[in-house]
């Protein structure tokens, strides 16, 4: 059931759900916590909504939903309510702000928060580079960001890595749990050797593969390449250097991997891209400090940058027909320069008196 309230308060609001909790037996008692979503634009919001629905099933929940309207508007709120198949195992309250209120965010969520439970804050798309620091960050003991959603992903992580305070997380994290699970059950295989060196390969803008490369920097404490890539999406492969031989996670089409180490038989494992639903339901498990995340930011700092050479032999042929020419002209040059300078030194041979042997020797010369 999905309930318009154009132009309303957060107090009429409040007296809507206890009205519908009265009414049809909405049960508000049993939320565990409660979840703020900061959606920048309509698509965005709907897909976020999906997700929190999906999440509320295993963690029940009340979902305010913040959206910005227009900013030339007259100030006002708009506001909805999903509850029962609309809104999954929690009831959504969305909120659209216009005018001078589009910046008072945090205003219109304080008075319909759930008492006694724990809030976390999630932007889907673009978020603040300090999620401490913004008004809805500030209300949350939990916040998520997603540096994938970035217009420019490997600045934001940055950026947030230098910002991070507990409670701080990042979905980008998130969808390397099976990546990082894969990798530590590899190592208590036999042979037990400790690594020597590790490269982590994927698409130039990966923040995951950002990530990646840190924890092992940090964890590993062994010389770490990050190596960029066009070949596929994301994390396209992870090698592990050890004294009998590397062990190898390669994903080439971003569903299935390949384990590869020495002593041990081919295995084929499940690696596909998790999406939004699956990453929120695992970060809302939890609500304490990440620490290994943490380590993995601190990790960004200690790992080399390295590019796969791309040069199309168009480009090679380009490059060498430029050169040759090149090359040519500057000959062409050189000989008439020579040429010249010949033709004056003799013209100034045949002007100038013959007053010594020694003279004629450097006009030659």
């Amino acid at each position: 059931m999905i309930i318009d309230l154009p132009s309303t308060t957060t107090s009429q609001l409040n007296k809507k759900l206890v009205e519908i909790r009265e009414r049809g037996g909405a049960v508000a008692l049993g939320r565990v916590l409660t979840l703020v979503i900061a959606a920048e634009d309509d698509d965005q919001l709907e897909d976020a909504i999906d997700a929190a629905n999906e999440a509320s099933r295993e963690h029940p929940s009340r979902v305010i939903v913040v959206a910005k309207g227009a900013r030339t508007a007259a100030p006002r709120i708009d506001g909805q309510i999903r509850v029962g198949g609309d809104a999954g195992a929690s009831d959504v309250i969305v909120l659209r702000l216009y005018g001078a209120l589009a910046n008072q965010g945090r205003s219109a969520v304080v008075p319909l928060l759930l008492p006694d439970t724990p809030t976390v804050t999630w932007w889907p798309g673009k978020g603040p580079k300090a999620p401490s620091k913004d008004q809805l960050g500030q209300l949350a003991q939990r916040r998520i960001t997603d540096s994938a959603a970035e217009t420019n992903p490997i600045r934001a992580l940055t950026a947030r890595s230098k910002s991070y305070v507990d409670g701080d997380t990042d979905l980008a994290w998130t969808r390397l749990t099976n990546w990082r699970a894969q990798l530590v059950s590899a190592l208590d295989l036999p042979p037990f050797e400790p690594i020597t060196g590790a490269s982590v390969t994927g698409e130039a803008d990966s923040p995951s593969t950002e990530l990646l490369a840190g924890w092992l920097a940090e964890y590993l404490n062994v010389p770490v390449k990050r190596i960029k890539t066009t070949e596929a999406q994301g994390i396209v492969a992870v090698r592990l250097d050890r004294p009998s031989g590397p062990i190898e996670l390669h994903r080439p089409d971003g569903k299935t991997g390949t384990l590869t180490q020495p002593g041990q038989p081919t295995r084929r494992v499940s690696l596909h891209r998790r999406d939004n639903k699956d990453c929120l339901i695992e970060e809302l498990r939890r609500l304490d400090p990440d620490e290994v995340y943490e380590a993995a930011l601190r990790g960004l700092t200690k790992f080399s940058a390295a590019r796969k050479p791309a040069r199309s032999s168009t480009a090679a042929k380009t490059s060498t027909g430029a050169s040759g020419s090149r090359t040519g002209t500057t000959r062409t040059t050189r000989k008439n320069t020579g040429a010249t300078a010949r033709g004056s030194r003799k013209t100034a041979a045949k002007a100038a008196p013959a007053t010594s042997t020694s003279t004629d020797a450097e006009a030659e010369a």
